[in-house]
């Protein structure tokens, strides 16, 4: 019987040299400068328990509702670790699934049977110059924040600490800052590319590839391992109030709901409101990053009067504030997905109600409603990037949890039904960072009429399919 592996010892063996030899992949495992491979452990008969915790961690993304066992796990240190990677795929007709953060709500980050190329490692910040750097794709938003801010400058991302910049970036990125500078992919300035035959290829070669990186390319026609983003000054503070109101019944949602859309339609662009009914309890968040104008003081009068109880966050540095919406860090069980995005009350009203008596009896459900607006609408904004959905001023997303797994099934029927209920009212512009496997039509859902023009850079770039999932853009 063969001698079992450590850890230790099988993370030192070569691989990929030489990278056309494919009879028995599974052997193909270890490191070289580039790349470490770890294969399906379930499938190897001398992997040691440490050695099957490896693969585990790896293939574990931020939803543990997905499960999902990928044949191979490339874990990339640079670029040409990339191309090894997806040359390696080609050679052995695997698909490729590209996971840096492991946020995708439903799991497109990983495949059953494929190669998942993991580009965690990439997750360096190179400053180009005082308002331009370099971000590998697997840098987090935590440590992006750490290090922009004690130079006084920022990228407007999301909240969530271990969301990686990449798959946010792709599919357009917004957070609380959005409105006043713009989403995350606004300030993206150039990208370096593994495209679909392996070749590394960059956007300054090729400016309609930077615009479909920005808001079109969530793993749909490459694999961008470098990043260069225009920074901002930073806001020297946020402060935030929160509004409750209890015990309601739809009637009063609804017109809690009615009321909080006619506040915030002119909201100043350096604030945010999200509105977020969970289950029988409305919250408001309003947050400001500008100074406390009498226009913003009036938004915070109407919101008091609308609700039961108020609460101030005192101006804090950006920093501190910022920590506050950094969120859960560990894996847990959910489903989230965007629920449509709108232009006003009236998109939603006539059947609105039906939504909230789910939501409001059911425990664990949260529908949620976001500011989109402001500079995001800038037209310089919407010419350069393949984001669709700018006309829109808000987001909607429609989540639940549990932590019993008996939970799970009547959950996700009561989430079903609500979203039945938007699909069958037309709702049908959704943000594609949260996705919906159940959602039908679903490219022309996430990218609009943009979808033709997606598909041209996948058949130029990605010919052959090699990267795909359930939702992924097919070439012509």
């Amino acid at each position: 019987m063969a001698k079992p592996i450590s850890r230790k010892n099988f993370l030192q063996l070569t691989l990929l040299a030489p990278i056309g030899v494919a009879a028995k992949p599974f052997e193909f495992l270890g490191t070289t400068n580039n790349i470490t491979i770890l294969p399906n452990s379930q499938n190897v008969q001398y992997f040691t328990a440490a050695d099957v915790d490896v693969y585990n961690t790896l293939r574990q993304g931020f939803n543990k509702r997905i499960d999902k066992h990928p044949k191979i796990i490339a874990v990339c240190k640079n670029t040409n670790g990339v191309a090894e990677a997806v040359t390696y795929a080609i050679q052995n007709n695997l698909p490729i699934a590209v996971k840096s953060g492991g946020h995708c709500m439903e799991g497109f980050s990983s495949n059953n049977g494929g190669m998942v190329i993991n580009v965690s490692e990439l997750n360096t910040i190179k400053w180009l110059d005082g308002n331009t750097i370099l971000v590998g794709p697997g840098c987090t938003l935590a440590n992006l924040y750490n290090e922009l801010l004690p130079k006084n400058k920022i990228l407007p991302g999301g909240s969530c600490a271990g969301v990686g910049i990449g798959g946010l970036v792709l599919g357009g990125g917004y957070g609380l800052m959005a409105r006043q500078f713009g989403l995350t992919c606004d300030s993206l300035q150039a990208v370096t590319m593994v495209d679909g035959t392996g070749t590394i290829v960059q956007s300054t070669t090729d400016a309609t590839l930077l615009w479909g990186c920005k808001g079109g390319n969530n793993g749909n026609f490459g694999i961008a391992t470098a990043l260069t983003f225009k920074v901002h000054t930073a806001p020297v503070s946020m402060y935030s109030f929160r509004f409750k109101a209890y015990k309601l019944t739809t009637p009063q949602s609804m017109f809690i709901i009615e009321q909080w859309f006619l506040i915030t339609q002119n909201l100043p662009t350096g604030c945010f409101s999200a509105l977020v009914q969970n289950g029988k309890t409305l919250y408001i968040l309003l947050t400001n990053i500008g100074k406390h104008t009498s226009e913003v003081q009036q938004v915070v009068k109407a919101l008091t009067a609308i609700t039961q109880k108020t609460t101030k966050t005192p101006a804090q540095p950006l920093a501190k504030a910022l920590k506050t919406y950094y969120g859960i860090q560990h894996p847990v069980l959910f489903k989230n997905a965007s629920a449509g995005l709108y232009k006003g009350f009236a998109d939603i009203k006539p059947y609105l109600p039906q939504v909230l008596d789910i939501v409001l009896n059911t425990a664990g459900m949260i529908y949620q409603i976001n500011t989109l607006g402001g500079n995001i609408q800038q037209p310089v904004f919407e010419k350069a990037a393949a984001f669709p959905h700018r006309a829109y001023t808000y987001f909607s997303e429609l989540q639940t949890y549990w932590e019993n797994p008996n939970q799970q099934k009547r959950l996700l029927e009561k989430f079903e039904a609500v979203q039945h209920i938007f699909a069958n009212n037309n709702i049908s512009a959704q943000y594609r960072n949260y996705p919906d496997i159940n959602f039908k039509n679903s490219l022309q859902q996430y990218y609009g009429t943009h979808v033709q023009a997606l598909q041209m850079l996948k058949t130029k770039y990605d010919p052959n399919n090699i990267f795909r999932y359930e939702q992924s853009i097919p070439p012509q």
